[in-house]
């Protein structure tokens, strides 16, 4: 009997270790393409402004929050099973209230408006479960050249 997979590679659909993102959440070369910072936009519009975006190619998704001190550690542990980096830092440094920590989460992915959303929505889940908030996302690709 043949796996899924063999059936998959036969038709060509099997996922490669050539359609892994060559790109890295500390490539210095990164600069911000496109943002949403404000909680009523849609991913869509924001990719639709972004002049600078390569839809093409992989970017880091940075989404802002922040969360109680006390909770880091488990919202760390719930986005890495997911491939997400958390960080400190981020637009939290200027907005968040006394007593929670700014971060930011980062994973490499392509960009698209449908997973820009639910990503978001994710984020903002997770910041409301643990007492945080959100401040937008934002993404990074290298400069062009």
């Amino acid at each position: 009997m043949r796996t899924l997979r063999s059936v998959l590679a036969a038709l060509g659909l099997r996922r490669t270790d050539r359609d892994k993102p060559v790109l890295s959440i500390d490539d210095p070369g990164l600069h911000v393409v496109v943002w949403s910072y404000d909680d009523t936009e849609a991913a869509s519009a924001a990719l639709a402004r972004a002049t600078a975006w390569k839809p093409d190619e992989p970017a880091v998704l940075r989404h802002h929050l922040a969360l109680p001190s006390d909770v880091v550690d488990t919202a760390r542990a719930l986005l890495t099973s997911d491939e997400w980096t958390l960080r400190p830092g981020g637009r939290g440094d200027d907005l968040c209230v006394p007593g929670s920590t700014p971060l930011v989460a980062l994973r490499v992915q392509r960009l698209d408006a449908l997973h820009c959303s639910q990503e978001t929505s994710r984020m903002a889940g997770l910041a409301q479960r643990h007492g945080g908030e959100t401040f937008g996302w934002d993404a990074l690709q290298p400069a062009a050249e």
